[in-house]
């Protein structure tokens, strides 16, 4: 779940869009696109998602780190939340341009024994949200977000930059378990403090939960991508088994497939919108 092969792969699809510049320079509102793909948004997220990961606090509290320009220009963070015991980052901040507020999650630090703990604990827990019956969720994931400092920390931002810019919109992204936590984030937002979720858009994420949760999960955070690439097999874990629906682990709909297909000595970057259940077989499953 590194971030060197997977959010790296993902940035180099977006690179050939990049030359023609940012193409929202002034104040967007993305309120009317909440429930369709938007290519732009897609990739000013993935900037976000890979920000995220820079290790110098002060450069990216103080949005002057290397990743921190682009498409990203004029960020203001809010709060940059590190759990050094559970080795997890995140931050919350508004994005003028996008009249929103941005939480993004970091992944799996490669040589954290900890992160791959979370990765690894694939037990299935109970969710006790209202209306939702028999949903299980992965418990390392689950506790990653709930059970550390990471859930305080953000909620706490996301009320600051409320009080400070009104009741605007929330983006929430992140790459592989971050992408886990920014699921839980954006539902926990949704449910039990009422934010309106312009859209989730996550990088390589794993599956987070049984198909109760994924249904629940859809119809209250309807405006959720997931961003796969062809050669990525963590969106693949844990594992799917047709034959146990119940306690196997379900994806949320809305995979946006990106892949290489060559014809001759032409190659083309293709990306696929599915809209199905989330198990479309014509996608990377």
């Amino acid at each position: 779940m590194a971030f060197s092969r997977h959010i790296i792969v993902a940035m180099l699809v977006c690179l050939p869009f990049l030359s023609g510049g940012r193409e929202l320079a002034v104040k967007c509102d993305y309120e009317d696109h909440s429930t369709g793909y938007n290519h732009t948004l897609a990739r000013i997220l993935v900037e976000y998602a890979s920000a995220v990961y820079i290790s110098d606090s002060t450069e990216l509290f103080t949005w002057t780190c290397s990743r921190c320009k682009d498409m990203t220009e004029g960020f203001e963070m809010i709060e940059l939340i590190v759990d050094v015991q559970h080795c997890l980052q995140a931050y919350v901040g508004v994005a003028p341009d996008l009249n929103a507020i941005v939480i993004a999650f970091r992944g799996t630090q490669e040589h954290s024994l900890q992160n791959w703990i979370e990765d690894l604990f694939w037990k299935q827990l109970d969710l006790n949200y209202p209306g939702m019956h028999d949903a299980m969720v992965h418990h390392g994931f689950y506790s990653a977000y709930h059970n550390t400092s990471i859930r305080p920390g953000v909620v706490n931002a996301v009320q600051r930059a409320w009080e400070l810019y009104g009741r605007i919109g929330v983006l929430v992204t992140g790459h592989s378990m971050g992408g886990a936590m920014a699921s839980f984030c954006a539902l926990d937002l949704k449910v039990n403090y009422g934010a309106n979720i312009t859209q989730l858009i996550t990088f390589g994420q794993p599956r987070v939960g049984n198909s109760v949760f994924a249904s629940y999960f859809s119809e209250h955070v309807p405006a959720t991508f997931r961003i796969t690439n062809e050669h990525d097999m963590v969106p693949h874990l844990p594992p799917y088994y047709t034959y146990f629906p119940q306690k196997t682990y379900h994806h949320f709909p809305r995979e946006v497939w990106l892949y290489t297909l060559g014809v001759g000595s032409l190659v083309y970057r293709i990306e696929q919108v599915c809209d199905s259940s989330g198990e479309d077989p014509s996608c990377s499953r």
